[in-house]
């Protein structure tokens, strides 16, 4: 029994007519919506995933359900699903309602955050638990009103939400989306273009229908992710591929080389009567400008499909250097390190961190240099004096990657001997704690401090090899195995 299309579709019939009198159409024609519904759904209850949110977006209770979905969502983006999936199962046993989440501090939620990146993305969950708990723990039911009233949540978001916990016949539009969108329909503009995210839009809302709009979503995201993916696309075992448009685009080109080469192979820097032959060149593929249409001149034959999407290149990250430390002091509790709270607002807003100073590329090739700026910046910024005479030593260097920015830190180790230091955030200054290794490695750091104190614990356990090698006893070498003498050799069998 065929889908029920949504009233995208039923209120312009004749718009979809038209478009299939237009070989090249970025649109879908009513046949098309039809066949792809189908198509993607059935493969979906065939090769769908087993997922953690999955489940509990079958709950009874609609408030658990919604938020159930909202977190996988916001955890999802820019996060591969391998690594949500250990980060969901602890955080909804933590936290399984969003009236348990409205109750925790955001220290707490940064903890349980820490390694995923994103930070901002667990602040903004939680302001909006504690919004929704404010409302009796009623979560929006339409996509409309869940952008209205949730912090953070955005058109896909909220479209998610909407028709996987609602039912809400909405589409959305993320990476996976608008390369499978791109692909069946040649949309050849900069994915991130106004006109190309309207035209995405408009495609996912028509595609959607009325009879499980949740279901087929998550269906057209799963296939972009595993079948439909960037670099190598599963087009001989792709369920749409009868209606899509790059693949046939790909087919007609090989067509017309072969045609005009006799079957001998094809130089793709020869493009232009390629093109011709097979019908690509701009004046015969739209009479009038399309500003959706790749050009003949971008059309790289080699990438076959992979041409689409076009995306905008990427501007070179903001690279900053900058001077750690790892302080440490030996006390009752054993060894403490010194950790710093990040400011409220900004990059890692509000997680912990080991000392640091950006250092200007000028200071950048002088060691003490580096050092004597995180030691003014410990004693004014925090309050802790260190000696800049004192012994320090320098580690190495760490590299990490953010979105938008590169990090290069230059980490150095140092023992703080003096008085114990208040924690309390004074008037100016930064909030600081004196944790162990075992309270570090559940407290809110980010990936890079990790990186960095790994850095540091790699430096000390091979030092602590070269200073203490372990005493072996007369005629053991070979860890603890007696070493056969040369008579043993020798001897006769029984």
């Amino acid at each position: 029994m065929p889908l029920e299309l949504n009233q995208n579709v039923k209120n312009n019939p004749k718009s979809q007519e038209n478009t299939e009198l237009k070989s090249h159409s970025h649109n879908f024609t009513v046949s098309e919506i039809a066949f792809v519904q189908t198509s993607l759904l059935s493969w979906y209850d065939k090769n769908k995933r087993k997922l953690p949110w999955r489940d509990r977006a079958c709950e009874s209770d609609q408030n658990k359900r919604s938020y159930a979905v909202w977190v996988s969502e916001v955890m999802l983006q820019q996060t591969q699903v391998a690594t949500v999936c250990e980060y969901y199962k602890r955080w909804m046993e933590k936290w399984p309602t969003v009236e348990h989440l409205s109750r925790a501090s955001l220290e707490e939620v940064n903890e349980m955050w820490s390694g995923l990146g994103y930070y901002s993305r667990a602040k903004r969950l939680h302001e909006g638990a504690k919004k929704m708990d404010e409302m009796n723990g009623n979560i929006p039911t339409t996509a409309a009103e869940l952008m209205k009233q949730l912090p953070g949540v955005g058109r896909y978001t909220a479209g998610a939400i909407a028709s996987i916990a609602y039912g809400e016949s909405t589409g959305v539009v993320d990476g996976n989306v608008i390369r499978v969108l791109s692909r069946l329909r040649t949309i050849g503009a900069q994915s991130s273009s106004k006109q190309a995210v309207e035209k995405f839009w408009e495609l996912a809302n028509k595609l959607v229908p009325n009879d499980r709009p949740g279901d087929f979503n998550q269906a057209l995201m799963e296939f972009g992710a595993t079948l439909c993916t960037p670099q190598i696309p599963q087009c001989l075992t792709c369920p749409l591929r009868t209606c899509c448009s790059a693949l046939k685009q790909v087919e007609q080109h090989r067509k017309a080389a072969s045609l005009l080469l006799g079957g001998k192979t094809v130089n793709p820097s020869s493009k232009g009567e390629l093109e011709k032959a097979s019908g690509m060149n701009d004046k015969d593929i739209d009479i009038e400008e399309c500003d959706l249409c790749l050009p003949a001149s971008q059309w790289d034959a080699t990438l076959g499909v992979c041409n689409y999407p076009q995306k905008a290149k990427k501007k070179p990250a903001k690279e900053e250097m900058l001077a750690v430390a790892v302080i440490r002091r030996s006390s009752g509790d054993g060894v403490q390190f010194l950790a710093v709270q990040r400011p409220k607002k900004g990059l890692l807003a509000g997680l912990w961190e080991f000392p640091s100073v950006i250092i200007m590329s000028d200071v950048a090739n002088i060691a003490r240099d580096m050092y004597s700026s995180l030691v003014n910046f410990v004693n004014s910024e925090l309050g802790i004096t260190l000696d800049d005479s004192k012994s320090h030593e320098s580690i190495g260097e760490v590299s990490h990657q953010f979105s938008h920015i590169h990090h290069k830190y230059f980490v150095y180790a140092c023992m703080y001997s003096g008085e114990d230091s208040p924690v309390e955030t004074r008037e100016g200054h930064r909030a600081i704690k004196w944790i162990t290794r075992e309270e570090l490695s559940t407290s809110a750091f980010s990936t890079a401090m990790r990186k960095v104190f790994s850095a540091f614990e790699s430096h000390t356990s091979a030092d602590s090899k070269l200073s203490n090698p372990k005493k072996r006893k007369r005629g053991d070498h070979n860890g603890g195995r007696k070493q056969m003498v040369l008579d043993t050799f020798f001897k006769s069998k029984n």
